[in-house]
């Protein structure tokens, strides 16, 4: 009976301790039966002793079944090794623990064989005494391997699972817990270190890595259709983290971190083909040895500062040529220039060839017959003739500039890069995971990018290798919507100035015909009657002038506001940046309006200013005291600071909170001034549509009543009265958007919209919660350690009060003086 008993305890199945449930069931129940046979030789002490052994014979069973099975056809490399682990040590320490007490037996040891070589089953029973516990919960392990909900169990979840195991109040199982601890996060680290070592996604169980590869998913050649960012190299997917694969020790900034030390490995070995001196293959084992020496249970602190570690000697001797400084800066240069408008020559060149094409097609559409018209598809824009648009629009900048064209690299390069596409409408700017994470401000989706054609247009890039190490498809789709939102602005505002070339409307006086007919007295009547004429067109246009001056004068400060003091003072800080660490400028936190306080440094330090050597760059600034002397204290803390903090990444999360700041500076993220900021735009186009309406009605009529040319099917008196009354109220409209965008400003302004970003996660500018202290004491850390911290730039105060219209809004009707604002 007693070998019967081990041979069950070594795993093989018995028919005298036969369990009720199979062997390769989970036994979950603690109701396991003997045979008949056995109750009936057995006394009912005997048969409960025997009850005990036939779990764990049970058990043994089932766990070796089991872990056979998932070490064979897991997915998950982790959940093999630990099915792996279980088997080779606790099994296997089982196993021997029969066997020692077979050999005890055997040798007739008195610690178990009594008087007349009888071998209480009671003792038998105690040698097995803590194991019945320790295989449950290795049974617990094994269900969670194999019944992990319908999506399969990943190794993420084994590890913390496990790693939550270890605070149990029994010393076997936290001990038992901690060696599979060990081996699970031995197998992941393992996995790690082929992304961030090698740039490589495993082999195998690459469905269970927290790294994927998608493809990209485009319709109709919409960036913005790309799921996620960051190109592996090829052209043909892309790399994305998934957060659901990762342990929980791991945070998200780490896993970032992880994500660009892969991509970045990916690009470099993608680049080294044509390329040996990119190859930096020698810091495998310094790094290698730095991820093996990690204790388990793995410490979230001391991962986080071994990635960190990893990345920055990378920066140090690889990046630095891959990604020099001043890329980076003609890069961020082309996106201040033609994508925040810092150039007025190209909005201005955009704006009238988008005007001359849609006037084009619309006289096209005007001369074909009426059987052959089709409705507005005849006026449509279609996507080759946005991008001649572009190409017009190259071509009359290059012709703004003269002999001095081909001097302008600027323009060569975006020439290259910008593309001008047709897209479809969305609501939202999609974000990457790292994006979202970092609190990235949500845009309003007030679709400014319909003004310019009268169809969702955008301008775009495609982001070149290796940029895309700090610029991702979220920063590029930020970008394209502050664009959208500037340049409508922008053609408003040319719009309405144009008005004021059409000189027949606003300053024709007719002079008296030569002699001699203009001594008689029917050319004297014929000047009378055409001063009369005008001098009625110009007092039925007055309020219309005055609306579109207004207009014009709202517009104005609105972009000054926009353009001279958000744009150009967070673009100026993030460039100083860039260059020294650090932004010289100091504010004075204690006034009201925030007025900037700039050091006694350079004010014409631009970014045009920074240095071309090849040896400046952000990731590895080495000293060159060796043949000049030592340098100051301050030029070495200056220099430690860039060697620290600027890397790829560093610079991508500094860029993500400069964009994420500059779309909150220029009340993009508030839908509640955006909405009426585009139907104001959208009055005003009517309003100028209109202005020029009523001037080829007028035109026809004095062709009429001077010189006999009669148009019979046009009834112009009728269109004439219909279009001054649409004038009318297209400039209340005007009037009322303008003052219910003042009064959105005075609210924004009163109920701080526009406070600091810096602790907002998100974006909504609100610190609710955090004293002004806490603010002041984290830019003070943040600005210690290097790290980025925007200006506090703009002021809704001090627009507001540029704002002020008097009397206007409270007045029936307009009484300004036209002839005063036509001087210009």
């Amino acid at each position: 009976m007693l070998h019967e008993i081990l041979l069950s305890l070594s795993g093989h199945p018995s028919p005298l301790l036969r369990s009720a449930s199979s062997s390769s069931s989970s036994p979950s129940s603690d109701n396991t039966n003997l045979s008949a046979a056995a109750r009936s030789i057995l006394s009912p002490p005997e048969r409960a002793l025997l009850q005990s052994l036939a779990r764990l014979s049970d058990l043994h069973i089932y766990l070796l079944t089991s872990t056979s099975h998932i070490a064979s056809c897991h997915p998950s490399v982790i959940c093999r090794a630990v099915a792996s682990a279980i088997d080779s040590l606790h099994l296997a320490a089982f196993r021997r623990k029969v066997l020692e007490v077979e050999s005890t037996i055997l040798k007739k040891d008195a610690a178990l064989v009594g008087a007349y070589n009888i071998v209480p089953l009671t003792a038998v029973v105690a040698e097995f005494d803590g194991w019945t516990r320790r295989l449950e919960w290795l049974a617990g392990v094994v269900q969670l391997m194999m019944n992990a909900g319908g999506g399969g169990c990943t190794g993420a979840k084994v590890v913390d699972f496990l790693r939550a195991e270890l605070q149990t109040g029994y010393r076997d199982v936290e001990q038992t817990a901690g060696s599979l601890v060990a081996v699970a996060e031995a197998a992941w680290v393992k996995q790690v270190s082929a992304w961030v070592l090698y740039g490589r996604v495993p082999g195998f169980g690459e469905g269970d890595f927290f790294i994927v590869r998608r493809r990209r998913a485009r319709e109709g050649g919409d960036e913005e259709g790309v799921e996620g960012e960051g190109d592996d190299g090829d052209g043909e997917g892309e790399y994305v983290c998934e957060r659901g694969l990762l342990p929980g020790f791991v945070t998200p900034a780490t896993a970032e971190s992880m994500w660009f030390i892969g991509r970045s490995l990916n690009q470099i070995r993608a680049k080294s083909v044509g390329d040996y001196s990119l190859r930096g293959e020698d810091h495998l084992s310094t790094q290698l040895t730095r991820l093996a020496a990690l204790k388990h249970p793995i410490d979230s602190a001391t991962f986080a500062r071994t990635i960190a570690d990893i990345r920055h000697f990378l920066s140090r001797t690889t990046l630095q040529r891959l990604l020099p400084l001043t890329r980076v800066l003609e890069t961020l240069q082309l996106f201040r220039d033609f994508f925040l408008l810092r150039r007025g020559e190209f909005a201005m060149a955009l704006t009238q060839q988008a005007d001359e094409k849609i006037k084009s097609r619309w006289k096209r559409a005007e001369n074909l017959a009426y059987e052959k018209r089709d409705g507005f598809g005849s006026v449509t824009v279609k996507e080759g003739e946005v991008a001649a648009v572009l190409a017009r629009t190259w071509a009359a900048m290059g012709s703004m500039q003269g002999e001095h064209a081909e001097e302008d690299e600027g323009l060569e390069l975006a020439r290259d890069l910008l593309r001008l596409t047709v897209t479809k409408s969305r609501t939202s700017i999609s974000a990457s995971p790292a994006a979202v994470e970092s609190g990235l401000t949500a845009i309003a989706p007030t679709p400014f990018r319909n003004l310019l054609f009268s169809v969702p247009v955008v301008l775009t890039l495609q982001i070149p290798s290796p940029l895309d190490l700090f610029l991702s498809q979220s920063d590029l789709q930020t970008y394209t919507a502050i664009n959208s939102y500037l340049l409508s602005l922008r053609r408003a505002h040319l719009r309405l100035t144009d008005l004021w070339k059409i000189t027949a409307l606003r300053r024709h006086h007719p002079a008296p015909p030569g002699p001699p007919y203009g001594s008689t007295r029917g050319g004297r009547e014929k000047v009378r009657l055409f001063r009369e004429r005008h001098a009625t067109r110009s007092s039925i246009l007055r309020n219309a002038w005055a609306t579109a001056s207004a207009a014009i004068f709202f517009l104005g400060e609105i972009e000054g506001y926009l353009q001279t003091e958000v744009v150009a003072g967070l673009s100026d800080g993030f460039h100083r940046w860039l260059r020294t660490g650090e932004d010289d400028q100091r504010y004075d936190d204690n006034s009201s309006n925030q007025t900037l306080n700039p050091s006694p440094a350079r004010e014409d330090d631009g970014p045009d200013d920074a240095p071309d050597d090849d040896d400046d760059d952000i990731w590895l600034i080495e000293s060159t005291s060796s043949a000049t002397g030592s340098p100051s204290p301050s030029q070495q803390q200056q220099q430690q600071r860039a060697h620290i903090h600027h890397d790829p990444q560093t610079l991508a999360t500094a860029h993500r909170l400069y964009l994420r700041t500059l779309v909150h500076r220029l009340l993009l993220s508030q839908q509640s001034f955006t909405d009426p900021l585009y139907e104001l735009l959208v009055q005003i186009d009517h309003l100028v549509a209109l202005v020029h309406r009523l001037h080829s009605v007028w035109a026809a009529a004095d062709l009429e009543a001077d010189a006999g040319v009669v148009d019979a099917f046009v009834d112009l008196e009728k269109e004439e009265r219909d279009v001054q009354r649409e004038i009318r109220g297209v400039e209340g409209r005007v009037k009322s958007g303008i003052e219910g965008l003042v009064g959105e400003l005075r609210r924004l302004e009163g109920t701080g919209g526009t406070g600091s970003l810096l602790f907002s996660g998100s974006g909504d500018g609100d610190i609710r919660g955090r004293g002004d202290g806490d603010e002041a004491g984290e830019v003070v850390r943040m600005r210690e350690s290097g790290e980025y911290v925007p200006r506090r730039v703009g002021g809704v105060d001090r627009l507001l009060m540029k704002l002020d219209f008097g009397s206007w809004f409270g007045r029936g009707g307009v009484d300004v003086d036209v002839d005063a604002m036509e001087e210009d």
